[in-house]
């Protein structure tokens, strides 16, 4: 995908995710995510600071999570999610129009993370969003040539990821098939990904994940 096709799809995804986010009724906001540890308040408020982060405030996270990247993002997720619900949606909406990233992003990162985290807050809430093909196709090579901070090539060793709805294959050894949505979120750990998995690498697959 060009830039401005990635801006493009982009746009549609936070538009979609405000929507969303506009609709749940304020339990399910309290409720578990596919994110360990993470509420559907706490994603949606990520979402909301993914174009209001600068570097300044950036580092200061950082060494307020003593250096450990996976703590800084859940903790500033964490307290940005103090806000009312109706202000994070807001925020989320007027984001979608944004061009900036947050310091050390790539291009498709922001992408990655809106098509991602829908999934983290509608699957636990039994709501059905697909993904755009295309969108998913490009951020699953993106996600599997990336590394950080999934490393998809070391964890997925030894098995071949075949997309069923779209031209997209990776790795070798025993395949492992199903949508390229259920595969995406295989690459970034997603283990609510697997009952829409099949193939011969299912089994291997199943046990090696946490």
């Amino acid at each position: 995908m060009h830039q401005e096709e990635i801006w493009a799809a982009l746009e549609i995804e936070r538009r979609g995710l405000a929507d969303l986010l506009d609709s749940l009724p304020e339990q399910d906001w309290e409720r578990p995510s596919l994110c360990a540890g993470w509420q559907v308040r706490d994603v949606a408020a990520h979402l909301a600071l993914a174009t209001r982060i600068k570097l300044a405030s950036a580092l200061v996270e950082f060494v307020r999570a003593r250096g450990n990247f996976d703590r800084m993002v859940r903790d500033s997720a964490v307290r940005h999610a103090r806000l009312p619900i109706g202000e994070i949606v807001a925020q989320v909406r007027e984001s979608a129009g944004s061009r900036h990233r947050a310091p050390s992003t790539k291009p498709l990162d922001p992408l990655f993370d809106a098509l991602v985290h829908g999934q983290d807050i509608t699957v636990p809430l039994g709501i059905e969003r697909a993904m755009p093909l295309g969108p998913a196709r490009t951020c699953a090579t993106h996600v599997w040539e990336r590394g950080f901070p999934f490393y998809p090539q070391r964890r997925l060793r030894g098995l071949r990821l075949v997309a069923t709805d779209v031209d997209w294959a990776v790795g070798a050894g025993e395949v492992v098939e199903g949508p390229i949505q259920a595969l995406l979120l295989l690459l970034s750990g997603r283990t609510a990904a697997l009952p829409s998995l099949t193939g011969a690498g299912t089994a291997a697959l199943t046990a090696r994940l946490p």
